[in-house]
């Protein structure tokens, strides 16, 4: 309804300007709606477009663009504004009508053909299968999971991504430290280095071993110890000791696939499942759903990681230095050239990552999403430096950053106890706040903006919770509707001309802006604009709600409050499942 209303001013807009200027009849009609309300409901600035090729003032050119608008029933007035605008007010039938397209359209009021079938591919999340998901991955996969469903309404094939850090040097410390404490829970005890994994999980897996093969897996202390280099005092920080440690972790990783031989796939394997498990339901539990799980594994299985170094190579953009292959990412504005391949022959992550992204390439996505940490932001130019330099088109890359985001409880940053007391879970705010709370409260600030987590305000039921605001008018609206107690299609024929009064001729307009929300979010891949627009339709809700009656003694004008709210109801159950978030029908 409201993209029609926008049609028919731009097509009287075309009209007019066909008239006043033939030789620029092709300028593009731009229309939007004004902050301030009074201003009417749509501006468009053509005017002051057409100023410099006619060489007129800008207002004289907008008085006779009005002069020469034809008559209809869709526009109230138009009038000239300010440097040279065209402000339009709407009829208020045209305005009411939105609320027979919103019943009418139901689930699929707002829906769009901005994508237009093109497929995108989003990847989120994709925090290393290591340990349990932190509260800043959390806000990775609501925003992920979010803008994969904005696109999708928006008329996008989306397809949701998990890329898997299966292959490569932490998979092998998560074993290692599992095996660990393994041999710990045997009564064999070496020294568990302080750059393994802690956590209480990493025991948990210990235990699972146990019980499933008792001692299978039970090898000497001074077996495992044999040839690694000391450890250096633990109150040492200078880089030399930090070297030292991750010579000696390296060195009980050798120890380890020696010892085990065969046995350490399963070790591996098994911690790698334990925790991807893990990941998975605690995703699922929180409503973040993957079409794919894609692993990094795969990339050296099918030769693809070996195939992207010797294509860059023969494209002339890898060297050869001190025996390991580097690419010359500086070429491509990055700070300094990227080693892919080490002298001992072994790809670096980087170079798993380049192929990755020729994998999607090859699939043929017209759009390639990447959503990382904010931490991630000095990688971009080198990920878009091997994207140019393998002769893909760059322009279907766009990464997206997630600020981390900061817990509060009454005022101060917040501490909640993990098992390891390093990190809070997303289990663990799940748990104290809820997930629709979590969803809501992690889309509210865009995706690349620092967030405060406010634990207190995100568990009340008060006003100042935004999610418990709309959740409260989409409850209100049902209670309503019960009360009524007719059925929701007979409202289609209500008199919405009845609605008249000045908010309800708000809550129209505002209802009219849910496509163009959409529209917008889904092009700025910004789901918050999604967010912000709830909360300022539950407050125009709210206020009418307050002030007038809606079961008034007169049928024909209960019926169209009554469908309004309908309306209503219907674009915050839209909006929120966008969002991830319920809609209760009572609270």
């Amino acid at each position: 309804m409201a993209h029609d209303v926008k049609s028919e001013l731009t097509a009287l807009l075309q009209q007019a300007l066909a008239s006043v200027a033939p030789d620029a009849a092709a300028t593009p009609v731009h229309l939007e709606r004004p902050r301030d309300p009074t201003h009417g409901d749509f501006a468009t600035n053509l005017a002051m477009q057409l100023a410099k090729a006619l060489k007129k003032n800008p207002r004289e050119i907008a008085a006779r663009l009005v002069a020469e608008l034809p008559s209809s029933g869709l526009v109230a007035r138009a009038e000239v504004a300010g440097a040279g605008f065209i402000n339009f007010a709407l009829d208020a039938g045209a305005k009411t009508g939105i609320v027979a397209a919103a019943l009418a359209a139901g689930g699929d009021f707002g829906r769009s053909a901005l994508g237009a079938g093109r497929k995108v591919q989003v990847e989120y999340v994709s925090a290393n299968p290591t340990g349990p998901l932190h509260v800043g991955h959390g806000r990775g996969a609501a925003y992920g999971a979010s803008l994969s469903s904005l696109l999708a309404f928006a008329g996008w094939d989306v397809t949701r991504e998990y890329y898997v850090n299966d292959a490569g040097r932490q998979m092998d410390i998560l074993g290692l430290s599992t095996w660990l404490r393994y041999l710990d829970q045997h009564g064999t005890t070496v020294p568990f280095p302080p750059n393994g994994y802690q956590g209480g999980y990493v025991r948990d897996m210990a235990r699972q071993m146990t019980v499933a093969h008792g001692a299978r897996f039970l090898r000497p202390a001074d077996d495992v110890l044999a040839g690694t280099p000391g450890l250096p005092e633990a109150v040492r920080a200078d880089d030399e000791a930090k070297q030292q440690r991750e010579q000696h972790l390296d060195a009980l990783i050798a120890r380890a696939k020696d010892l085990l031989g065969p046995d350490w796939a399963y070790v591996h394997q098994h911690a790698l499942s334990e925790q991807l498990a893990d990941c998975r339901g605690d995703l699922e539990e929180f409503g973040v759903h993957f079409d794919v799980w894609f692993s990094e594994k795969a990339l050296y299985d099918t030769g693809l990681v070996a195939r992207c170094v010797a294509l860059l190579e023969k494209k002339g953009h890898i060297y050869v230095q001190n025996g390991a292959k580097w690419f010359r990412s500086t070429a491509f504005g990055d700070e300094k050239d990227r080693v892919v391949q080490r002298e001992n022959g072994l790809y670096t992550y980087f170079a798993s990552d380049i192929a990755y992204h020729l994998n999607k390439y090859e699939r043929g996505f017209d759009q390639i999403i990447n959503i990382w940490g904010a931490d991630h932001h000095g990688y971009i130019p080198r990920v878009s430096g091997a994207v140019k330099a393998l002769d893909l088109d760059a322009g279907k890359l766009q990464v997206a950053l997630v600020q981390f985001a900061v817990l509060y409880r009454n005022g101060q940053k917040a501490s909640m106890s993990t098992r390891s007391g390093e990190f809070v879970t997303l289990r663990e705010l799940r748990g104290e706040v809820g997930n629709d709370a979590c969803r809501f409260f992690y889309a509210l600030r865009k995706s690349d903006q620092h967030l405060d987590f406010d634990l207190d305000l995100a568990k009340s039921q008060t006003n100042e919770n935004p999610v418990f605001y709309i959740q409260y008018a989409h409850a209100r609206v049902c209670s309503v509707i019960n009360q009524w107690g007719g059925e929701i299609a007979a409202l289609a024929g209500a008199d919405f001309a009845l609605l008249a009064n000045p908010r309800e001729l708000a809550i129209a307009g505002k209802l009219a802006e849910f496509g163009d929300v959409v529209d917008q979010a889904a092009r700025d891949l910004a789901p918050h604009l999604v967010a912000f627009y709830l909360k300022d339709l539950a407050a125009e809700f709210h206020g009418w709600y307050n002030a007038e009656r809606m079961l008034v003694d007169d049928p024909a004008l209960r019926d169209a409050r009554v469908a309004l709210a309908a309306a209503v109801r219907q674009v915050i159950r839209n909006g929120m499942a966008i969002l991830g978030v319920g809609c209760p029908e009572s609270m």
